[in-house]
């Protein structure tokens, strides 16, 4: 095992920082997102080539409908050259008619002319497709693995993007659209990555009425997104056909940056971003198109996306591809839009008293309105050990329509901080609502067994069970409630009142929560519950009493 000592030595000796870029009229830093790029899916190549086990044939074609129906108008489908399943992939959508007339295939090739005429065959007979072409330009390529020079390594980017243009010309029943990525670009010298990008432009003759893609990747992403940014600037500014093509990124996320890394180039100059949904790709992954789309959507720019049942999404991704999304991944995991801490769950609350359906979105600690991914109010705030009264309350109202008195929440929520300490568990709304109706729910020692009104409910007579002992009493009043208070006879005032069905069916029952005052003007709660409302709120003025008796 190495030891870390050898981490404490000077890491500049082995990790030297990449080139600085000479820009120092930069324009990104003081621009703002104002425009979503174009987007482009890799998930059916980059993201499936990263996988233990590729995509079956199937699994493609449930991603591949998704994708279209997210809006995504431009999908890199395949390396039909690597293997057959891809290959059939392709064919098996052109020849079954399944991509729509605004939905672009791309796929990819490496340098090597088998390789592209391969490829080529694969998307014959597409209305339009996208070839993608790479070679390799960084140093360490060029020097380790292909032992050529600046010259030699350019002169192959440009002899094959001749071959691409001449299978092209042969094949005029589709639209062809080129693209060139130089791989490694942000390890590559400047001067060369554009010298290698404008002699494929040039071949392909760039021009604004058939532009071309320049496809500017950060394969490994090896420094920071500001230094990428300034790259893609630099790059922007200097290209010699600029107005024939659109410049394109592909962020990796090896520093954990890449969607930093794909806005601030959006800024410099991009027109294109290329990744994967929840940021699948080797190694790290790729750029997380989901969360740089919300991202827009979040600052009030619709990224022209549709991600409006994200949990859908997000299963149909992980049947695919066979990895769990994690909770905590941004705008998509099952708690982003979850509190557990009881000041957080309190901030929420109050925000979503006062938030109005027309009013801007200004709920504390939610950056959007989780009901624009799919998702309901109900799961935000979630309770266990770290929890606190206000978020107790929330769920009891929104789960049950139970509105706590405030001056309760105190009380109730030790009670259950007792429980959550003692399980080491979050605590659900059912199970909240089994505490509550513990709590509240007093049957002893005073029991309501038998109820008889007459004169429209101003007279009631009742059989009551007092420490196992039955007794009859009888009261009148304006209504059965203030009835049946006179009959307890009891040191107690009503001041509070209130009634609701815990259900939609004929068969639910009625719930009603009472406070009473007892003689020291304390208020104390109580709750009943029965497929009869009057006989309800009854049982919740005995279990108040209850509840007063054992205080």
């Amino acid at each position: 095992m190495t030891s870390i000592k050898n981490m404490l030595k000077d890491p500049s000796k082995k990790y030297p920082r990449t080139q600085a870029i000479n820009l120092p009229d930069r324009q990104w830093p003081s621009r703002e997102l104002t425009h979503v790029p174009i987007w482009m899916s890799t998930d059916l190549r980059d993201g499936n080539q990263a996988l233990f086990e590729p995509m079956s044939v199937a699994r493609k074609f449930e991603f591949f409908k998704m994708l279209v129906q997210i809006g995504l108008k431009e999908i890199e489908v395949a390396f039909p050259s690597a293997s057959e399943t891809d290959f059939d992939f392709v064919r098996s959508l052109i020849e079954g008619k399944h991509i729509p007339d605004d939905v672009t295939i791309e796929v990819l090739t490496q340098a090597r002319e088998h390789l592209i005429r391969r490829t080529f065959e694969s998307v014959y007979g597409a209305k339009r497709a996208i070839v993608h072409l790479y070679s390799a330009t960084s140093p360490v390529w060029r020097e380790t693995v292909f032992r050529m020079s600046r010259d030699e390594t350019r002169d192959m980017a440009v002899k094959h993007a001749q071959l691409m243009k001449d299978i092209a010309a042969e094949h005029p029943e589709t639209e062809w659209v080129f693209q060139y990525s130089p791989e490694t670009f942000t390890a590559t010298e400047l001067d060369f990555a554009l010298e290698v990008c404008d002699a494929v432009a040039d071949v392909w003759e760039a021009r604004p009425d058939k532009k071309i893609i320049i496809n500017l990747p950060a394969t490994v992403e090896v420094s920071s997104p500001n230094r990428y940014a300034d790259q893609i600037e630099w790059m922007h500014r200097h290209l010699k056909r600029r107005d024939g093509i659109i410049l394109s990124v592909h962020p990796h996320n090896d520093r954990g940056t890449a969607v930093a890394a794909a806005e601030l180039a959006v800024l410099a100059g991009a027109d294109r971003v290329e990744g994967c949904l929840f940021g699948n790709g080797e190694r790290t992954g790729n750029v997380d198109l989901v969360t740089l789309a919300m991202n827009f959507y979040s600052q009030g720019i619709h990224p022209g996306l549709d991600f409006s049942d994200i949990d859908k999404i997000s299963a149909v991704v992980e049947r695919a591809t066979s990895i769990p999304l994690h909770p905590r991944h941004p705008y998509a995991g099952n708690l982003v839009f979850t509190a557990f801490s009881g000041s957080h769950q309190d901030a929420i609350r109050k925000g979503f008293a006062v938030q109005k359906d027309d009013a801007v979105w200004a709920v504390p600690y939610l950056p959007i309105d989780p009901a624009d991914v799919g998702r309901s109010y109900e799961a935000i705030i979630r309770v266990n050990s770290q929890s606190g009264k206000g978020g107790i309350a929330h769920i009891l109202e929104t789960a049950y329509g139970v509105k706590l008195p405030a001056s309760e929440w105190p009380s109730f929520s030790k009670v259950v901080q007792v429980v959550a300490d003692e399980t080491g568990q979050e605590l659900t709304a059912p199970k909240l609502w089994e505490i509550f109706c513990a709590s509240y729910e007093k049957s002893a020692p005073l029991t309501l067994l038998k109820q008889v009104q007459s004169n429209e409910g101003r007279q009631i007579r009742v059989t009551l069970e007092k420490n196992g002992k039955p007794e009859e009493a009888q009261g009148e009043g304006n209504g059965p409630i203030e009835a049946f208070m006179k009959a307890l006879n009891l040191p107690v005032k009503l001041r509070h009142f209130e009634e609701r069905s815990l259900g939609d069916d004929e068969q639910a029952e009625a719930m009603a929560i009472v406070t009473l005052e007892d003689e020291k003007g304390v208020p104390v709660i109580g709750m009943g519950r029965d497929r009869n409302s009057g006989t309800a709120a009854l049982k919740a003025i005995v279990s108040a009493c209850n509840r007063i008796h054992a205080a």
